[in-house]
């Protein structure tokens, strides 16, 4: 039953994706950049709310209110990063508008990235690292200036549940830079979309949003020490069964 309606969400989405894509397309020299934000969130949220009945996999948010208590300030949200899920359900869940970074090479999947093109996100060559450290708080401030939240993914790649790969300091750089303000992120959805997996496991995915870390005053090095103990200790919280090996 688990493949059938992994086969059945694969279909789906092989319909879908282009059509909305092209339907982004058309529509977007017509709107402005917040209209063609809220149009093609309407994807993420069909995508999330279709996963429910299709293929078992609910949500659960906790800590919400870390985030309406800041939505007149800029922000820049690090998370944990294992599924693709996350990066759907981001731009359908959160309340904010989000800028996402991103490697350039998205930009070259057909329809997906066409219509991701479109938007204001920033997208970086990840082989110059230097470049794109630099290339991340300069669009980043702009970004911020209008009102956005950052998204990053300080891991830089999916890892799998249990694991944890060293993050990144560009997202606390760029909000010592700006003296933004941190909103940590925990999840367990490889739970339910394991990295690479074409099968969807029916479960709940639990979003912990942590409390508003502030930056100023302290060094990139500082906050992002702060910011991974936060995720990482959260995330033996919400998925404990991941971190048996640790105990034993």
């Amino acid at each position: 039953m688990t493949l059938i309606r992994s086969i059945l969400f694969a279909l789906f989405l092989l319909i879908f994706t282009p059509i909305w894509s092209v339907l982004c397309i058309l529509l977007f020299p017509f709107l402005n950049p917040e209209n063609r934000y809220r149009f093609i969130g309407l994807w993420n949220k069909i995508v999330i709310w279709i996963l429910q009945p299709l293929c078992g996999i609910r949500y659960e948010i906790r800590g919400m209110e870390n985030m309406t208590a800041v939505l007149d300030q800029p922000v820049v949200v690090l998370s944990k990063h294992q599924s693709a899920y996350e990066t759907i359900a981001y731009i359908a869940l959160l309340p904010k508008q989000l800028c996402f970074v991103f490697k350039r090479e998205l930009l070259w999947i057909p329809f997906f990235g066409w219509a991701l093109a479109l938007l204001k996100m920033i997208h970086i060559n990840r082989n110059k690292k230097e470049t794109a450290a630099l290339s991340v708080v300069g669009q980043g401030r702009k970004r911020l200036a209008e009102g956005k939240w950052i998204l990053l993914f300080p891991e830089g790649t999916r890892t799998p549940t249990g694991s944890h790969k060293p993050y990144s300091k560009g997202g606390a750089r760029l909000a010592s830079a700006t003296e933004a303000l941190v909103i940590p992120i925990a999840h367990n959805a490889g739970r339910c979309w394991p990295k690479n997996s074409f099968i969807k496991t029916p479960g709940t995915v639990i979003f912990s949003i942590g409390p508003a870390i502030a930056s100023a005053g302290k060094t990139s090095g500082q906050l992002h020490q702060e910011v991974e103990k936060w995720i990482e200790a959260e995330m033996r919280v919400i998925d404990p069964a991941a971190y048996q090996s640790e105990k034993s």
